[in-house]
């Protein structure tokens, strides 16, 4: 894990509002229609101003930390979002200190265990501590990138 600058971004998809401990229980998780219907041919291929190819997952609007509920938003980047298709919402994704973790290998386990090195970090008062405001999963065909806000140490 290193900290970087993550970039501001806007990112329009679909979102849920979801746990950790909801997506661990067997009928209660959202996530994974969530990501069915972001991977389905031509899902968002009617977003105007796409920056890329890359889908973004999005997180925020945490309750409280990686125990709380929290609201995952799944689409693609976009220059602007004066016109969102039906369904769909627009996040502004500050652009803030983060830890970066790469996942690489087979999906979903290497983006799962990637974000099981992060809960440690937390758990264990890793420094620098997260900041539980807007985190963000990059997916590109070599994988994925973790980036998780962190707390700005004074300066």
């Amino acid at each position: 894990m290193i900290v970087v600058d993550r970039p501001e971004m806007l990112v329009v998809g679909h979102a849920v509002r979801t746990s950790n401990a909801d997506e661990m229980e067997p009928g209660r998780g959202r996530l994974t229609a969530l990501w069915a219907r972001a991977g389905s041919p031509g899902a968002f291929a009617h977003v105007p101003g796409r920056v890329n190819e890359n889908i973004y997952a999005v997180l925020t609007d945490y309750e409280s930390d990686h125990h709380g509920a929290y609201t995952q938003i799944v689409g693609v980047a976009v220059r602007s979002a004066a016109a969102l298709p039906e369904g769909m919402v627009a996040v502004r994704v500050p652009g803030v200190p983060s830890l970066k973790l790469e996942a690489r290998g087979p999906m979903p386990a290497a983006l799962l265990e990637s974000w099981q090195q992060l809960w440690k970090h937390t758990e264990s008062g890793g420094t620098p501590p997260r900041a539980f405001t807007t985190d963000v999963e990059i997916h590109h065909p070599g994988g994925a990138d973790i980036y998780a806000a962190v707390l700005s140490p004074l300066r």
